[in-house]
């Protein structure tokens, strides 16, 4: 479905060649003053150079072809030049009811061309609880993935663990000390492993820090782990065992703490799934001549003279022949083009690795792994910080477990919610409901709070703030949804049916409805926008003033009291696109409203 302002530049890019311009100069734009105008057209100030002559005089005769155009109310030319437009309410009634017609889709059309996408957003280390470190990533790779999909593309998520390295060998070297008699020590043993775990998540969780600290102060017990990580990563069978049953409990548990954030990935691939690929890709960069040995390193050259700063040399392996970061990202990239054949990789990563992955882009470019015409994106985010303004931590100053930020801000909303009830003398109420409906809306204010910023901003992570029904916030979104919820519910209740209205939409009755209405017919332009920019916070911006609509549309109006049936119906059917909106929109930011509050 052509978006709504597409279709008025292209009746005011006719206007203006009919009267003897050319059609360049007749892009139409949301008005900035909106107490003067819908929309707005500028062109006659740049044809006025053009044509040599004063803009109004281009701005009169265009306006003359658009008066009796009846896709407008007004249309009027302004000196020194400007074109000042409103739609006609007919028309946008029909505009909005094509909208509606268009069921789960609501006029947004899905890309033409559909490709597929390969998003890596996660990165959680094995064996270690995640981290409020771990928030933004998840949070906002799941909504690109969202958007992306609801645009028609074929996406894959991928958690992209970290399942390689010294941390494997400290956990390894330590289980050792603790329980050398387990036969994944023995280096004769060439029978069946045990399927069970010598260990449980919560003794996995202990035992990495432990190990991680004594390596710090035992130079003797780091060189344990540092060949206990060599003989995994040469294929030592009762090492790759333990690797197996680490990634086995640590997913398990890394699943449960992702699902209730409501983020999923359809691959669990790990640092280690990309081993296998880097022998034949570093001989290849050897024999392709782009790979050479700098001080004792394997490195490729990917500076460019266009560089306003220095970028230094990608490693690809170290002095001792060791693996990086650097080596197994571009692995994984191998075995991403091999078995999909994305047309597009995007990261979804802390800002401040920018400049590691300016170089392994270009790496990658350089070398031929990926394809000439495959986009590599890098979405960049701030950090969440502490009312302090610093990195968000516990109150001891450690770093939080993400869990236990999500269960505050759900033991924050249920107070709040149970206040609201006790407030409005609901002394009976379902306390299992109750707890319910505030961790759905406290996922919604976690996630919203996050989103609501563009993602390479920093952000303060203000519970206070976010868990308030008013103001742009979650809660204050959701709250509207079951506020028009509980109308189509009444509507029903009285014997009618909403869905009936469905298509019944009229003209605007008043400035707040036509209001509404404008901005839900903005919607598949913003969905459009969002998907290209990779920008969660534009479809936030546009709730939040969708919101603010309907709620100024509600209280000027009196709907289930309108006496006019056809009128009432019209209400009904402009509240269920409203809703249909509202939820199409939070669904692919990652969170749900609940039936009630």
């Amino acid at each position: 479905m052509v978006k709504i302002i597409d279709l008025i530049s292209e009746e005011v890019t006719k206007a203006f060649e009919q009267a003897g311009y050319d059609s360049k100069y007749g892009k139409v734009t949301l008005s900035n003053r909106p107490d003067l105008c819908e929309y707005q057209c500028n062109g006659a100030m740049a044809a006025a150079k053009e044509y040599h002559c004063a803009p109004f005089m281009i701005s009169d005769k265009v306006a003359e072809v658009l008066s009796n155009n009846e896709m407008f109310s007004l249309v009027e030319s302004v000196k020194p030049g400007f074109l000042n437009m409103r739609l006609d309410n007919n028309y946008l009634a029909m505009y909005l009811n094509k909208m509606q017609e268009d069921d789960g889709r609501y006029g947004c059309d899905t890309i033409s061309n559909p490709q597929k996408i390969v998003i890596d957003y996660g990165g959680p280390n094995v064996a270690k609880p995640l981290h409020v470190g771990h928030l933004r990533s998840a949070i906002i790779g799941e909504s690109v993935k969202r958007i992306a999909k609801f645009m028609g593309q074929e996406v894959i998520g991928d958690v992209h663990l970290g399942d390689w390295g010294l941390q494997m060998g400290l956990i390894i070297t330590e289980l050792k000390i603790r329980k050398p008699e387990l036969v994944y020590f023995d280096e004769s043993y060439d029978g069946e492993y045990p399927k069970e775990p010598p260990f449980t998540i919560s003794e996995l969780e202990e035992i990495y820090p432990t190990a991680s600290g004594k390596s710090k102060e035992d130079e003797e017990y780091k060189a344990a782990a540092m060949q206990a990580t060599y003989e995994l990563q040469h294929g030592r069978r009762g090492y790759k065992a333990l690797l197996q049953h680490i990634l086995d409990v640590s997913v398990t548990d890394l699943k449960r703490n992702y699902k209730n954030l409501n983020v999923s990935f359809e691959l669990w691939k790990g640092e280690s799934d990309a081993q296998p690929y880097i022998p034949d890709m570093v001989q290849k960069m050897k024999d392709d001549g782009y790979a050479y040995i700098s001080n004792g390193a394997l490195v490729v050259d990917v500076k460019e003279d266009t560089d306003a700063k220095e970028v230094p040399p990608c490693m690809i392996l170290k002095s001792d022949g060791a693996s990086l970061y650097n080596t197994t990202d571009l692995a994984t990239m191998v075995w991403r083009m091999k078995d999909y054949s994305p047309s597009q990789l995007i990261y979804v990563v802390d800002k401040r690795q920018e400049l590691y992955f300016t170089q392994v882009f270009r790496c990658a470019r350089k070398t031929g792994i990926v394809n000439e015409d495959t986009k590599l994106r890098f979405l960049g985010f701030g950090t969440m910080n502490g009312k302090n303004g610093k990195p968000f931590k516990t109150r001891e100053g450690g770093v939080m477990r993400l869990e236990y930020l999500v269960k505050s801000v759900n033991d924050e909303m249920y107070k709040k919610i149970i206040e609201n009830k006790k407030s409005k003398h609901e002394l009976e109420f379902d306390e299992n409901e109750a707890k319910e409906t505030a961790k759905t809306v406290a996922l919604a204010a976690i996630k919203y709070g996050d989103l609501s910023n563009q993602a390479s901003k920093d952000y303060v992570f203000d519970i206070d703030r976010f868990t308030s029904f008013e103001g742009n916030t979650g809660p204050y979104i959701l709250y509207t949804i079951v506020r028009i919820k509980s109308i189509l519910n009444k509507y029903d209740a009285s014997g009618k049916k909403a869905a009936d209205c469905k298509l019944s939409m009229l003209g605007a009755h008043s400035e707040s409805e036509k209001h509404l209405m404008l901005a839900l017919s903005k919607f598949n332009g913003v969905m459009e926008t969002a998907y290209e920019d990779i920008a969660p916070h534009k479809i936030c911006a546009y709730i939040y003033e969708l919101a603010n609509a309907f709620n100024s549309f509600y209280h000027e109006n009196k709907i289930l009291a309108e006496e006019n049936e056809e009128i009432k119906k019209s209400y009904i059917a402009l509240l269920l696109l409203t809703k249909n909106i509202l939820e199409t929109c939070i669904d692919v930011l990652g969170f749900e409203a609940p039936d009630r509050m």
